[in-house]
């Protein structure tokens, strides 16, 4: 039987869903499969990609059509995340943080103006985005970052630095969270997007990464970097209230890049293990693998299911923030677990890169650590389930 038509990931019952599945899958195995091991190896940022996904409206999708975007809700959204991480789980993060957090932060907070400036071209793919919160000593501790913007008449002056922003480097658009009042203060944040040719501002060294390394990591640095009020986000203060809304959503991202990268995981060993003959037999014929492959396929099933309920409760309009940390730290966990699988499965070729197996292995680690660690989410979900 094959399982890929049984799933419920792999076949949503929405009829769009199915249609993002199916063209998700196509573009993919034409455009990104026969690249993998090339922009791996050279950490190569695929910016021309992007725009041909923005053809497919697959960078703006929760952003309405007046807009530029596809008008889309989040179940698409995960099923479009999930198709691509399947393939590379790199193009899948750059494309959610893109999404969920440069462009969504402007639709969610940015005014009219802002709207029309950034979003069509963000939406098309004529743009990329970058979402910068992350310091070099304030990783989860956001609420004490030491970018600092001063007001200057009409002005803002920013200072300081941002690391481990994806997409940072080759961005036209840059959401940053800067402090403008008392560390520690939640009201003491305000967001502001910027252009990147803006003066004072210069992405720093790009890092050489385990895995996702199709995925642009750099440091941003501000240099005395003046921009205008209109260029403000939101009220003077909101800024880290903003960011806790935007990664409700951006969690349910890194969920769906979990389920994706432990389906990809999943479908390579089971595929492998058919082909493989030892003593006679394809090694899925011995117990000791057929039920490994059933913890693996049960395993990501759940966090599918997970994942899938917190982007329904989204497209409710309901709260998410215990169902994304929920979603995010099932399927994060569990992408680890069923990479680590696939390369037992695969045995020595498990550990070369000639096979699948080894970078899927790579990838999965970031998606405990990328929007909040597990030990986060740990916290916010005991948090949520105290409350009462």
């Amino acid at each position: 039987m094959d399982t890929r038509e049984k799933d419920l990931t792999n076949n949503p019952s929405d009829e769009i869903c199915n249609l993002i599945k199916e063209t998700v899958r196509d573009f993919a195995a034409l455009h990104i499969k026969p690249h993998i091991r090339t922009w791996d190896d050279q950490q190569h940022f695929p910016k021309e990609l992007f725009r041909s996904m923005g053809e497919l409206g697959l960078m703006g999708m929760l952003i309405p059509e007046a807009l530029g975007g596809a008008g889309l809700g989040y179940r698409e959204y995960v099923t479009a995340i999930i198709e691509l991480a399947k393939v590379d789980p790199s193009v899948a993060l750059s494309m959610a943080a893109h999404n969920s957090l440069c462009t969504n932060h402007i639709y969610m907070f940015g005014n009219a103006a802002q709207h029309q400036k950034y979003l069509p071209g963000l939406a098309s793919g004529t743009l990329v985005g970058a979402w910068g919160l992350t310091e070099p000593n304030t990783g989860s501790d956001a609420g004490n970052m030491r970018t600092v913007a001063v007001r200057d008449g009409d002005d803002w002056v920013i200072n300081g630095s941002k690391n481990f922003i994806t997409n940072g480097k080759s961005a036209d658009v840059l959401v940053v969270m800067t402090r403008t009042g008392e560390p520690g203060d939640k009201h003491g944040a305000t967001a502001f997007v910027l252009d990147a040719d803006t003066p004072g501002f210069s992405a720093g060294r790009k890092e050489d990464k385990l895995g996702m390394r199709a995925s642009e990591t750099v440091e941003l640095l501000f240099q005395d970097c003046r921009i205008p009020d209109s260029q403000r986000l939101g009220e003077i203060g909101d800024g880290f209230i903003q960011s806790l809304k935007v990664l409700d959503g951006g969690r349910i991202s890194i969920a769906a890049l979990g389920v994706g990268t432990a389906f990809g995981a999943y479908e390579a060993a089971l595929a492998y293990s058919k082909e493989r003959k030892q003593f006679g037999k394809a090694i899925c014929d011995f117990q000791a693998i057929a039920f490994k492959l059933a913890d693996m396929y049960t395993d990501a099933q759940a966090s599918s299911l997970l994942t899938f309920h917190a982007a329904s409760l989204k497209d409710a309009g309901e709260k998410v923030t215990l169902a994304s940390s929920v979603a995010k730290y099932h399927s994060s966990e569990t992408a680890v677990r069923v990479a680590n699988d696939a390369v037992q499965i695969f045995g020595g070729y498990g550990f070369v890169k000639d096979y699948p197996a080894e970078k899927f292995y790579r990838d999965s680690k970031l998606c405990t650590i990328g929007e909040g660690t597990s030990e986060i989410q740990k916290m916010v979900i005991s948090k949520e389930i105290l409350r009462n």
